[in-house]
């Protein structure tokens, strides 16, 4: 299935649109909340791979509500190496089926919810992950992508 494209804004105020990544593997990913605690160990563990990532020709990109403004402190408090997208009105996060019911501490309210897409070179999506733990999720993508780069 191909990627939805779309234009969104980064933790500096400059767009980026995901068609334009059509010649890499594209992890994109959409996370609740900028500097808490699931998220900072999420963007972290992107961070200490990204080195690994990039030389298997792979770009993240992380998706939240959070402002431009929020995303820039993020990135400078945890020193954070790749793009942060602000959707701001959630249509993309939204169209990414990110958006729904999630329950903490048995209490049900609506949101985002922590998904993530392997997107190959041609612009379609090739593993979607439901489910995210943020502790272990980079070793899964990178296990993944060793099979699916095989593949392709």
């Amino acid at each position: 299935m191909l990627a939805e494209d779309f234009t969104l804004p980064d933790q500096n105020g400059k767009s980026h649109t995901l068609s334009d990544y059509r010649d890499k593997w594209v992890v994109l990913y959409f996370y609740p909340k900028d500097d808490t605690s699931g998220c900072t160990k999420e963007a972290c563990s992107f961070r200490d791979n990204i080195q690994t990532l990039a030389s298997k020709n792979v770009v993240v990109i992380g998706v939240s509500k959070d402002s431009t403004s929020s995303h820039q402190s993020f990135v400078n408090k945890y020193q954070l190496n790749f793009t942060l997208l602000s959707d701001d009105s959630g249509e993309i996060i939204k169209k990414y089926n990110a958006w729904g019911e999630k329950s903490i501490f048995g209490k049900k309210f609506i949101g985002i919810l922590r998904k993530t897409y392997i997107i190959n070179p041609k612009g379609e999506i090739v593993k979607t992950y439901e489910k995210v733990n943020p502790n272990d999720h980079v070793s899964d993508i990178l296990k993944d992508l060793q099979k699916l780069q095989k593949v392709d």
